[in-house]
């Protein structure tokens, strides 16, 4: 099954420029698949054409046991469909066990936002200059996550060519390496000058220009990523949350506290202060609406819960 795997996950980041994020789950959950069937089969020495509907059925139904949510069970079923639907076109099975396998219908759960005056109190204090809580990396990042929606894998994909401080716009590429165009707010764009200067102009920061260039010697030489890792490498989405967590436990008490619940944020209180919808759907990089529309639900909640506590009859 291993090297049936390997040539799936090459298709998927190549011709279908999946993201990191999809690349790692796909291959998470079909690994698991394969440990499942080890078990099933009792051996590890198992044709590919031996796996049918009731193996697949007998491990959704395992999952379901150990009390796996839907929205976990039907990614493991989308992976499972697009594995085998690419193992049939090329030959590899004669019949697609997983042909019509149903996805479980998700669970729709209200998106969790931050105040607004939680987050204006955090993003001034990383903006202090004179007593900072955060680098001046950690508060652009902070910034555009609310002030843009963009989502994780987006802003680690950000080169210093996709942005345009004359324009004040950012290039982002999202999923299926879609590229729209982004606009910032002023105040956020120059930030981002002043970042990108003390980039150009190492001396000028905390850091020794030794650090600096060990700090960046990382990075492959034709790529010019706008964010930086501490180990040196192009900022990836581990690191990400650590900056975002750390930032949102001092001044938040949001259960949930990611880079997602920032975007969350930017969505709702948009549409809060009257932004439309479609426009909103444009900036979150949607393909479609009804992704949108969710936070249509958080806002008419946050009416709801307005109204039961300021109208005396709301109760009786």
């Amino acid at each position: 099954m291993s090297p049936y795997l390997e040539k799936f996950m090459v298709f998927l980041r190549v011709e279908k420029n999946a993201s990191h994020h999809t690349l790692t789950s796909y291959k998470t959950d079909l690994n698991q698949f394969i440990f499942f069937l080890i078990s099933h089969f009792d051996s590890k020495e198992f044709s590919i054409e031996q796996i049918d509907r009731l193996a697949i059925r007998l491990w959704l139904g395992e999952l379901s046991e150990q009390g796996l949510t839907q929205n976990s069970i039907a990614r493991k079923v989308a992976a499972l469909r697009s594995f085998f639907k690419y193992a049939f076109r090329n030959g590899w099975i004669k019949k697609n066990p997983a042909h019509l396998l149903v996805i479980p219908k998700k669970t729709r759960t209200l998106p969790k936002t931050i105040p607004a005056p939680d987050l204006q109190r955090m993003l001034d204090s990383y903006r202090n200059l004179i007593d900072s809580v955060g680098s001046i990396q950690d508060s652009v990042i902070l910034e555009l996550f609310y002030t843009s929606g963009i989502r994780v894998s987006e802003l680690c994909g950000l080169d210093t060519q996709d942005v345009e401080v004359t324009k004040a716009l950012i290039k982002v590429r999202g999923k299926g390496n879609k590229e729209r165009i982004v606009p910032i707010s002023s105040s956020v764009n120059k930030l981002l000058k002043n970042f990108l200067n003390q980039r150009s102009h190492p001396a000028q920061n905390i850091q020794s220009i030794s650090d600096e260039i060990k700090r960046t010697s990382k990075v492959k030489k034709k790529e010019s990523p706008l964010f930086i890792a501490p180990s040196g490498q192009r900022m990836y989405a581990k690191q990400v949350y650590r900056i975002v967590n750390k930032a949102i436990r001092q001044y938040c008490e949001v259960s949930q506290k990611s880079p997602h619940v920032l975007r969350h944020s930017f969505a709702t209180h948009m549409l809060d202060n009257g932004a439309d919808i479609r426009l909103i759907k444009e900036f979150l990089g949607h393909s479609s609406l009804a992704s949108t529309q969710v936070y249509t639900h958080t806002s008419v909640e946050r009416l709801r819960t307005i109204y039961e506590q300021a109208h005396p009859r709301a109760k009786s």
